[in-house]
């Protein structure tokens, strides 16, 4: 299976757009909400040479897959994700400042003549896509489940809970 995420840049001039479709390697986002593994995913990447690295500036397109928290309804809302990331080409190129722990963010390598956009598409969507999705525009109130999260009715859904009842 090829990742559509991985682009060979051996040859790359100093600015290529590219474009790449395939199947998600593994599922993307967070619990609720993501894109679930093999889902067909489109890349679309402009990459520009610097050097001894490559910068890829790109979009990621599909559609996710998820429910809603308060009704648990389906979700499939288009994604349109947004990354860049600069990818080393060698030991000696240039990289951040150090923190004040002294310690300096690594960059991700170009690996035999290839870049994995991949682990920048995975933080990305972490970042953006919510944690806790909903329906678009709010929830039909008959559509959020009661509190047994069954039906209206108030029974226990375990028997050996039905003492407690008479708490509520």
């Amino acid at each position: 299976m090829t990742s559509p995420f991985v682009f060979h840049v051996a040859r790359l001039t100093d600015f290529e757009q590219r474009t790449q479709t395939g199947p998600a390697p593994t599922r993307i986002g967070p619990e609720m909400i993501g894109i679930a593994e093999g889902a067909e995913v489109t890349v679309d990447a402009s990459l520009t040479q610097l050097g001894g690295g490559v910068l890829a500036d790109a979009t990621v397109t599909g559609q996710l897959t998820g429910q809603c928290v308060r009704c648990l309804g389906d979700l499939n809302p288009p994604l349109d994700l947004r990354v860049q990331q600069v990818f080393s080409g060698s030991d000696d190129f240039v990289t951040g400042e150090e923190d004040d722990e002294g310690e300096v963010d690594e960059l991700p390598e170009i690996v035999g003549d290839e870049i994995d956009l991949l682990q920048a598409v995975i933080d990305e969507a972490g970042l953006t896509l919510p944690f806790n999705p909903t329906c678009e525009g709010g929830c039909d109130a008959s559509d959020t489940p009661s509190p047994d999260g069954v039906s209206g009715e108030h029974k226990p859904l375990d028997p050996r809970w039905a003492d407690l009842e008479k708490f509520l």
